[in-house]
């Protein structure tokens, strides 16, 4: 099932360009208001500089995009900019280019490539992550069937959450909502339809660094 690729933490990263310094500051978004005041913060951090370029994806599907040169040459910062972010399949970020300038006029073509290669510094310095929509869902069964089931889910990709024994087991997992279906009847075929099963909510979920994450 297709994910939302998403910047869960920004970054930051820096080129210099004949003594002209790049840098890209990354921020994740979820509103073209969070955007605006995220470049505004930008815009008064680096208050000496003479560029403060911007550009951003909002919506999962893009619904907004914007760019800006900040007095760079028409089409040579925020269209190159925003044109990494569009490349690299994320949603929902921002990034604000600084550029203090080095004394060296670097042409369009030297502008496009330094305004770009900043962004996609400031990307790879930053934690970016897929997003799917899955299941929340518990499984009871008797102590018999937990063998079976653990090995089912050990080789499937769902995430195990917690096992509680009890009078019965109750494993709850998050599992890709378009692998539902297939895991229920494997489990079942399993136990001889003796496992019950609780779907409690469908949410995103990805991993980070270990970690599960649940939006």
């Amino acid at each position: 099932m297709d994910g939302v690729k998403i910047v869960y933490q920004g970054g930051e990263g820096e080129i210099v360009e004949k003594k002209s310094r790049f840098i890209a500051t990354v921020c994740p978004v979820n509103s073209e208001q969070d955007a605006v005041q995220f470049i505004e913060q930008m815009k008064k951090k680096y208050w000496d500089a003479r560029h403060n370029c911007h550009a951003f994806v909002i919506g999962e599907r893009n619904e907004v995009s914007r760019c800006s040169d900040d007095g760079e040459p028409s089409g040579t910062a925020g269209k190159p900019m925003l044109d990494v972010l569009l490349g690299s399949g994320l949603h929902n970020v921002c990034v604000v280019v600084t550029r203090y300038f080095g004394g060296t006029l670097l042409g369009t073509g030297g502008l496009v490539r330094a305004y770009s290669q900043a962004v996609q510094e400031g990307l790879a310095n930053s934690v970016i992550v897929e997003k799917i929509m899955s299941c929340r869902m518990k499984i009871y069964t008797d102590y018999n069937g937990i063998g079976k089931i653990q090995y089912i889910l050990g080789k499937s990709r769902a995430i195990t959450v917690s096992t509680d024994y009890t009078e019965r087991v109750v494993v709850e997992i998050l599992i890709e909502k378009g692998l539902f279906d297939g895991l229920c009847k494997e489990i079942v075929e399993a136990t001889s339809g003796k496992a019950e099963f609780e779907k409690l909510e469908e949410c995103y979920c990805a991993a980070a660094d270990g970690e599960v994450i649940v939006f």
